[in-house]
């Protein structure tokens, strides 16, 4: 018999991401119980201690700080642990610090039995995936990334905005990397089925090329200007964490582009990076394939070879 709480979450990471992240979830009233774990078990007690005295305008829940052992019987352990992107830093540039710290994290984990999903949300969070899945052996369903999921919430809104128009009216995908090789994949995007450039044309835009560059671009600069102007992007992801949980806790068989790895699609393989997945309770259940024109496959595979090569060049050196 499972000892799996579905009424239970746990977040590995106390800094800006995994303190929203804790905040969103305390609201989403998905949960009864949630654990922080933090390398600094006072900066987790903290946080618990701040977020749960907002529980009398929400609902009842148990928050709290704790140790590997508390997690074992989570439903979803969400690890946002890492090293911050700081302003001349690209995702990337993350690796050797975040994959020696996942090397002390996942084994914690395993080595307890857990038998729910593992939500990689800290950067470069594709090449951590990866990671948690090869050290972790657990199923590729259970083990699955946040992926490209704020990015195309970021794509959603900036198109929203651009033809004024509700942006969950909007359909479109940002696939590949999350970070600097991302895809816009314009080719299925849509308003309410209506094909972009047919709306965008009923709204009185006509310049289709020259707008999808523009919104693209601000798309893939939007975590760059945030970290310069702040320091940190945080409240943005935590609300992508809590739609994942959503998809999972709910068994909504939403369809999100998140990290998972990949098996021939696309003539790509060995290799984790983002495509739309149907998401639930077990994880993701299958990939999505949407229309990419020739294009958007030809920026697809660079964005994969662009992570197989920090991967590559990482295990040649350790």
């Amino acid at each position: 018999m499972s000892k799996l709480k579905s009424g239970k979450v746990a977040i590995i990471g106390c800094g800006f991401v995994g303190s929203a992240s804790a905040f969103a979830l305390m609201q989403s009233g998905l949960f009864t119980e949630m654990v922080l774990l933090d390398a600094n078990h006072q900066k987790a007690e903290g946080e618990a201690e701040d977020i749960v005295h907002g529980i009398p305008f929400g609902r009842p829940m148990q928050i709290y700080a704790g140790d590997y052992d508390d997690i074992a019987d989570a439903a979803i352990i969400v690890i946002t642990a890492g090293a911050n992107q700081k302003p001349d830093e690209t995702r990337l540039d993350l690796v050797n610090k975040n994959i020696a710290i996942f090397q002390s994290i996942i084994p914690e984990i395993t080595k307890r039995d857990f038998e729910g999903i593992l939500l990689i949300v800290a950067n470069p969070v594709d090449i951590l995936t990866y990671t948690a899945q090869k050290l972790s052996g657990y199923p590729e369903k259970r083990v699955i990334g946040s992926g490209t999921v704020l990015d195309s919430a970021r794509l959603k809104y900036h198109l929203g905005q651009h033809l004024g128009v509700d942006s969950r009216s909007v359909h479109a995908f940002i696939v590949g990397e999350h970070g600097d090789s991302e895809i816009a994949a314009w080719s299925s995007a849509n308003i309410s089925g209506i094909p972009l450039d047919n709306f965008c044309e009923m709204r009185g835009h006509y310049n289709h090329m020259e707008a999808t560059e523009r919104i693209a671009a601000e798309v893939k600069q939007s975590a760059y200007e945030i970290i310069s102007k702040k320091g940190a992007t945080y409240y943005g992801i935590a609300m992508s964490v809590k739609r994942i949980c959503e998809a999972i806790i709910r068994d909504e068989k939403s369809i999100l582009p998140i990290s998972t790895m990949l098996h021939g699609e696309y003539g790509i393989s060995d290799v984790v990076l983002s495509l739309p997945c149907i998401v639930g309770r077990d994880g993701y259940e299958t990939k999505v394939p949407i229309d990419l024109d020739q294009e958007e496959v030809s920026k697809l595979h660079e964005s994969a070879n662009t992570l197989k090569e920090v991967l590559s060049k990482f295990f040649a050196e350790n």
